[in-house]
C-alpha cells in the first residue's frame, strides 16, 4: 500500500525542505523532483519525497479529513 499525505512547506534550503504535516508534525523531506517549491507551498509526500505541488484550498481539505481519522482513531 502507498500513501501520500499532503504537507505545507515551511523553509526550503537547496533540495530540501521542512514540512508541516498538520498538527505540528514536522519533517525535513526532498523537493529535487520537484521544479519550484517555495515557502508556503503544499506538496504531496511519499517516502520522503516531494512528489507534487498540491492546491491549498485542496491541501487543506485533506490534512483535516486526516485529522478527523486520526481523532477517532485516538491518535490525534
Amino acid at each position: 500500500m502507498c500513501l501520500a499525505i499532503p504537507a505545507k512547506v515551511l523553509e526550503v534550503s537547496g533540495s530540501r525542505a521542512r514540512v508541516d504535516f498538520g498538527g505540528g508534525v514536522t519533517r525535513e523531506i526532498n523537493i529535487s523532483l520537484l521544479e519550484r517549491v517555495e515557502v508556503g507551498d503544499y506538496v504531496i509526500v511519499h517516502a520522503g519525497f516531494a512528489i507534487q505541488l498540491l492546491d491549498r484550498e485542496e491541501a487543506e481539505k485533506t490534512l483535516k479529513l486526516w485529522e478527523e481519522v486520526l481523532e477517532a482513531e485516538g491518535l490525534g
